[in-house]
Formats: C-alpha cells, sequence, structure tokens
C-alpha cells in the first residue's frame, strides 16, 4: 500500500515507482542499478517527482539546494527553483574552474572526493542536499560534512530511491533523509519518513 504520513494513498508514488528501470548486473556482475532515465522520458511523473520534494520544503526556508553528480543535479535544480533556493553542484574532482574545497569518502574499492566552490554557500544558510538514489550513504555523508565545514546548516538529505542495503547499512552514520520510493529488491514503498539512522525501521 503506498502511503503518505497522514495515511492518505498517493497515486503518484506509484507510477514513480513503476517507471524506474531494473537494469541487472550493470555497471558490473551482481549489481541492480536503478535507472531514472525512463521517468525522465515520462514529463508527468518526472514533475510529479519534483512536485513532492517542493510540497515537503516550500515551508522550511530553504536557502540553497546541493546536488550531488550527477544525477542529484536533475531533480536539484527544479527543485531550488521551485523553491526561490540557489542550486549548489557537488561535484567530482576536478570539475569546478574555481578555488574549491574537498570533501574524501570510501567507495567499497578505493575512495572518491566530493567537492565545492569556496563562496557558495555561507555560514548559517539553510541547505537540503539532494541526489537520486542512496545505497549506503556515504556520500551524502560526505556531502554534508562539506557543507557543514563551511559553516551550513543541513536540515536534510533528500533522495528519490533508497537501496534496501541502505536500511542494513543504518548503523554507520547518523543523518535525517526524505526516501520517496524504495528501489529494486524492495516491496514496500516509503514516503514522508525522516528517521535517523539509529532509528529503528
Amino acid at each position: 500500500m503506498v502511503e503518505e504520513e497522514n495515511g492518505e494513498v498517493d497515486p503518484r508514488l506509484q507510477a514513480i515507482k513503476a517507471a524506474i528501470r531494473v537494469v541487472p548486473h550493470f555497471p558490473k556482475p551482481g549489481i541492480m542499478f536503478n535507472d531514472i532515465t525512463t521517468l525522465l522520458l515520462r514529463p508527468k511523473v518526472f514533475k510529479d517527482a519534483v512536485e513532492i520534494f517542493v510540497d515537503r520544503y516550500r515551508d522550511m526556508n530553504i536557502s540553497a539546494v546541493a546536488g550531488v553528480e550527477a544525477r542529484g543535479f536533475i531533480f536539484g535544480t527544479p527543485l531550488a527553483l521551485a523553491l526561490g533556493a540557489k542550486f549548489v553542484p557537488l561535484r567530482k574532482p576536478k570539475k569546478l574552474p574555481g578555488e574549491v574545497i574537498s570533501e574524501s569518502y570510501v567507495l567499497e574499492y578505493g575512495t572518491d572526493s566530493l567537492e565545492m566552490h569556496i563562496g557558495s554557500v555561507n555560514r548559517g544558510e539553510r541547505v537540503i542536499v539532494i541526489d537520486d538514489l542512496v545505497a549506503t550513504g556515504g556520500t551524502l555523508c560526505a556531502a554534508i560534512k562539506l557543507l557543514e565545514r563551511v559553516g551550513a546548516d543541513v536540515i536534510e538529505c533528500a533522495c528519490l530511491i533508497g537501496l534496501p542495503k541502505f536500511k542494513e547499512d543504518v548503523s554507520r552514520e547518523t543523518f535525517t533523509y526524505k526516501l520517496v520510493i524504495q528501489g529494486c529488491k524492495g516491496d514496500k514503498i516509503i514516503t514522508g519518513k525522516q528517521p535517523r539512522f539509529d532509528e529503528a525501521w
């Protein structure tokens, strides 16, 4: 059953889940890839996905939306415009031309980094971080640390899809998040939840 926080059925969520294609063994064997490009081909469903986030954050006095490269840009830019907030790209190394600060994080096989232009976020600004999908939370944690280093107030992380593995790794870090749907291998759609990692599901 698809529900919002108030318990009412929201047909938008069913359409969003149906629009996301699951591609087995991509980009490597054993991975079930949640492909949002099929959702982007359906303008109404794409709009509904963005509007779910707009509905959540429109009254939270958000100053900036920080999008994680690259698919976070897809949802982050229209969300920022709708909220009247600035959009801040969090990019992989050597992609931004100006002076940057960097935050590294651990991957399953190695490390990676996110970078942000110095001066793009000011101390005390209320920021949300957005990406298309959360698997373990490592990238989002790096984004939060990067923003908090410049004094931003990170209100929440917003993701369209949460993978089942994310629930298995909940003890690793603590941050507040919002999921629209659960990704492949799950039969329950999650919405309106904002637990912390140290709370029970």
